[in-house]
């Protein structure tokens, strides 16, 4: 509730949702296996909005629906990694009155072998009468040159071409990015292909669908690794009943209570250490949460 409460809604919010695997919490002797948590990450507001135990016996494809159905994601924009490219998913989130972005690999090899050929046929006829867009970033910062380069095909007919296109709920624009990375004379090119609810916007949809795949990474830079580093989480060994999982819930919610702390100019880890040794920092961010 709280978390809900301070969160600014913001029109076209990137949501990402991902999963990380508690690697301290499984336990070989009684058999038990590291749990698996799927979270729902607010890029603008920076706050964890939620989270679901993926079942022992089971995989995110399972625990995504209940996660979205916990969470308001009206006009915000969900972004899932492949695993949950799926129609049944798609069409939950353009029921809760959002839109998706979803990541194309091996789990849909049909759609992305049309995904990837409509960009080649599109490519050799210059993207002649199709509505398309495109934009490029280019980052600097210590000897390294990252180019993203984003495509967008909006276009109904090259859409009705995909395979299964009428199965994905308001399926309106294929993206394809494509990164360069320069480090040290060295050069690497990945391509990343997605499928996508969000409408033609002109110009503008190849940068809000560039924005919306970097925007995912947030979760994995702003959360899970956080988690990792400054709450040693992998670490955790606590594992008997419920407590791993009870623990990776506080942590969520310390994270967004530190997060949301402006008054001192530290990191996380640094926060934490501070709320340890001063009281009246620690009282005062125990204040801000139950505001």
């Amino acid at each position: 509730n709280w978390t809900h409460a301070i969160r600014e809604r913001i029109a076209g919010e990137v949501i990402p949702v991902d999963g990380k695997c508690l690697r301290g919490s499984h336990d070989a002797g009684s058999g038990k296996q590291a749990i698996y948590i799927v979270s729902a990450w607010a890029s603008d507001n920076r706050l964890v909005l939620g989270q679901r135990k993926v079942d022992e016996k089971s995989n995110e494809i399972t625990a995504i629906p209940e996660l979205l159905r916990s969470l308001d994601v009206a006009g915000c924009i969900v972004s899932i990694d492949a695993i949950g490219t799926q129609k049944a998913i798609a069409q939950q989130i353009v029921a809760q009155d959002g839109d998706y972005m979803l990541a194309l690999k091996d789990n849909q090899p049909h759609l992305l072998e049309d995904v990837q050929s409509l960009f080649l046929w599109a490519e050799k006829i210059d993207y002649e009468a199709l509505h398309h867009a495109y934009t490029q970033t280019v980052n600097k910062d210590h000897g390294r040159i990252e180019t993203r380069e984003c495509w967008t095909i909006s276009d109904p007919v090259g859409i009705a071409m995909l395979a299964d296109s009428a199965a994905w709920a308001e399926l309106q624009t294929v993206v394809r990015v494509r990164a360069r990375r320069q480090v040290d004379g060295q050069c690497t090119v990945e391509e990343r292909f997605y499928i996508s609810s969000i409408g033609d916007a002109g110009a503008r949809t190849a940068a809000q669908a560039l924005e919306a795949t970097r925007s995912h990474w947030g979760i994995e830079n702003r959360v899970h690794w956080i988690l990792d580093m400054a709450f040693r989480e992998d670490e955790c060994r606590v594992r008997k009943d419920h407590g791993d999982e009870n623990l990776a819930v506080l942590r969520h919610i310390a994270l967004n209570i530190l997060q949301q702390d402006t008054t001192t100019r530290l990191g996380v880890h640094g926060k934490r250490l501070k709320a340890a040794w001063d009281t009246r920092y620690l009282e005062k961010l125990l204040r801000f949460s139950n505001a």
